[in-house]
């Protein structure tokens, strides 16, 4: 959905797509489990950020507008919670299984469970061999942290500076995102510190706290997402470091304004609207053998303040 401004109505954003011929004939045709009645989707988040909350409501409003019955449940970030959610979706009979996972190491088990129940799965964020699972639409999270670090090492213009990193929790969407980061910068970028904020704006300030403490002369830090980077840029100023600039992911209302007022230097978005959306859609699209990409790509930009007006829309409006 390249070049869709943040300007579009809602009924842009999640109205129905023409091209996969969903029109309004329902899904008694795509029976739940071998019932009749509509298509039955499960969604396992893995948590309760903002990209998941918004990522969820994306889903679920995408799912009522197909005519698709919708049953969400949450992680928590605990990959034994995540087992535990898939076998839940299997007990209710579900139709197919889309996972927001909280570790690339758990979907091996997630994946196989599904599969013995014969439910397909679908995967949001990250992929897996494409024999086993449904379809994906995926970030590519290594790229984002390149995008951040290319900002990086444009605003540093061959200047030997220093560069503190504020990861999420371990595991999956964290390492990949500081991993791209990290790699990319330029030799004249040293990273002086690498701390897990759990994607928890507190938890995040405190370790930016003791960060700044120790590398008082930090130049650069990339943050693992906006909630985590108000609290990082809040410990900051406290310390009197305001020219440490902040770089980060994910393009909400509030990062656009904090890109505006200085507060952040450049972010990247990952519209959880156009993700969720475009995984209800090529979910329901793959079941009837309809020709969409099974591992689609969601579309990803490095935004700063002079274009914060364009980004794309973030989370979809309240009904």
């Amino acid at each position: 959905m390249p070049g869709t401004a943040r300007t579009r109505s809602a009924l842009a954003v999640f109205g129905l797509v023409a091209g996969l011929g969903l029109g309004g004939c329902g899904f008694g045709s795509t029976p739940a489990s071998g019932d009749d009645g509509p298509l039955v989707i499960g969604f396992v988040n893995g948590g309760s950020t903002q990209f998941h909350t918004c990522l969820q409501r994306a889903v679920v409003r995408t799912a009522k507008d197909n005519f698709a019955k919708i049953i969400t449940v949450d992680s928590h970030q605990d990959a034994a919670q995540e087992l535990s959610n898939i076998e839940d979706m299997i007990a209710r009979r579900v139709g197919v299984i889309i996972i927001q996972t909280v570790s690339t190491d758990a979907l091996e088990k997630d994946i196989a469970k599904a599969r013995s129940a014969h439910i397909p799965v679908f995967l949001t964020s990250v992929d897996a061999d494409p024999s086993d699972i449904l379809g994906a639409v995926v970030v590519d999270l290594k790229e984002v942290g390149e995008l951040d670090a290319g900002w990086v090492a444009d605003a540093a213009a061959g200047r030997q500076v220093r560069v503190g990193v504020v990861a999420g929790a371990p595991g999956a969407a964290s390492d990949l995102l500081v991993g791209g980061f990290t790699k990319a910068l330029p030799a004249n970028a040293k990273v002086v510190a690498d701390r897990p904020g759990m994607f928890d704006a507190a938890k995040a300030r405190s370790v930016a706290a003791g960060m700044i403490k120790a590398h008082p002369d930090l130049d650069y830090a990339f943050v693992a997402n906006e909630e985590m980077a108000f609290g990082v840029r809040k410990a900051f100023d406290a310390a009197g470091a305001t020219g440490v600039r902040i770089v980060t992911v994910n393009g909400t209302d509030e990062g656009l304004a904090a890109l505006k007022d200085g507060r952040f230097a450049a972010t990247v978005s990952n519209s959880a609207a156009d993700m969720g959306q475009l995984a209800v859609e090529n979910t329901i699209a793959l079941l009837r053998d309809e020709k969409v990409d099974k591992i689609a790509k969601a579309r990803i930009k490095l935004v700063t303040k002079d274009d914060a007006d364009i980004a794309p829309v973030y989370c979809p409006a309240d009904d």
